[in-house]
């Protein structure tokens, strides 16, 4: 049990700056919102993963999506951190965990002799096969994500879903089946039930996910035979093609004729979402935590105090504080919480 139980928590040791959270004991921001001289980042989505930085720490795979993204040039220097492993920050012991949202996606954990600070990132509890699982880490104060912080999200197996998707490509084999996935994390993970699912033909990708494709091929991500779509259209009828979610309702789209459009997201646990981003097939696919999670996983680290970001806060506060936990919002500036950017935060 910490040494600190029972006691006020000393909230100063990670303070709220205009450029997000800051640890003044270890000289560094986590995930900062805009160009800081030294930031911890959790992974390499784009509302969290920015360049300009003069110094940058994250896991490799997430230093690798950020060169990609951004050019090897993206910070001022680089260093990998070894997964699990605690290094000294000034008065701080820091140490990056897997936190299940996409490759290489972490949270991290700041010990200040004994009094534990996790900074979840992005997170989620479901299975995946493109990334590492979630570590649940005890502490003091977790500051958790609340992307989908209302009861109303609950997400169904991802693998059920896709028994959505090959079911209407049986039903409708005239068809091409047009998947919008986020670039980063949801489109690998979708080919990769594809694959689990007995999926074995060639997948057709948008160019804009061609890249990413191949970074989680090279860390080990097996996502089976892929090809692009380049001019290819109407002949593509019967086949799976991966889009990003805003090319369903672009020019781009039409060259398929008449496409059966699915658009995998836990936003689509919301009809009106549904309708509004054109999918016909939604499929309840998210790589964040839902309510039952999010819940579960505050009382599984056996925090004294919540800190929510991300999303819909004041819902899971409100939770928390049911619970008898001490909970606020952070109301940070700058981090996407909503569906219409989802493709930053890969809901």
């Amino acid at each position: 049990m910490s040494p600190y139980r029972g006691r006020a928590i000393p909230t100063d040791r990670l303070t709220l700056t205009e450029a997000g959270l800051y640890c003044p004991a270890g000289g560094f921001h986590i995930d900062p919102v805009r160009p800081v001289e030294r930031a911890l980042i959790t992974h390499g989505h784009a509302d969290h993963a920015r360049a300009g930085h003069g110094a940058v720490m994250a896991s490799g795979e997430t230093l690798k999506i950020m060169a990609a993204r951004y050019g090897e040039d993206f910070a001022g220097s680089s260093e990998k951190a070894t997964m699990g492993e605690s290094l000294r920050m000034g008065d701080v012991e820091v140490s990056f965990h897997p936190a299940g949202h996409v490759l290489g996606s972490c949270q991290i954990r700041l010990d200040f002799s004994g009094f534990r600070i996790v900074v979840s990132g992005d997170y989620k509890r479901q299975a995946d096969p493109t990334c590492a699982a979630f570590e649940l880490l005890p502490c003091d104060i977790f500051i958790t994500e609340a992307t989908f912080g209302l009861p109303v999200f609950r997400h169904p197996k991802a693998e059920d879903e896709i028994a959505k998707l090959l079911k209407s490509l049986r039903l409708f084999p005239d068809k091409t089946h047009l998947v919008g996935a986020y670039a980063l994390g949801k489109a690998q993970r979708v080919i990769a039930l594809l694959r689990q699912a007995g999926y074995d033909k060639p997948i057709y990708l948008h160019g804009a996910l061609e890249t990413l494709c191949r970074l989680y091929e090279e860390e080990g991500v097996e996502l089976g035979p892929l090809e692009p779509v380049g001019k290819r259209g109407k002949e593509l009828a019967g086949e799976i093609v991966i889009a990003p979610p805003g090319q369903l309702a672009d020019r781009w789209a039409r060259r398929f004729g008449d496409p059966a459009t699915a658009l995998a997201s836990g936003w689509m646990r919301v009809r009106a979402r549904a309708r509004q981003r054109g999918a016909e097939l939604p499929l309840i696919i998210s790589d964040h935590a839902d309510w039952d999670d999010l819940c579960a996983t505050v009382l599984e680290t056996g925090a004294e105090e919540i800190w929510v970001t991300h999303g819909a806060e004041e819902a899971l506060v409100h939770w928390c504080k049911t619970a008898g936990l001490k909970a606020r919002p952070l109301n940070m500036i700058g981090y996407e919480d909503s569906g219409e950017t989802a493709e930053s935060s890969g809901a």
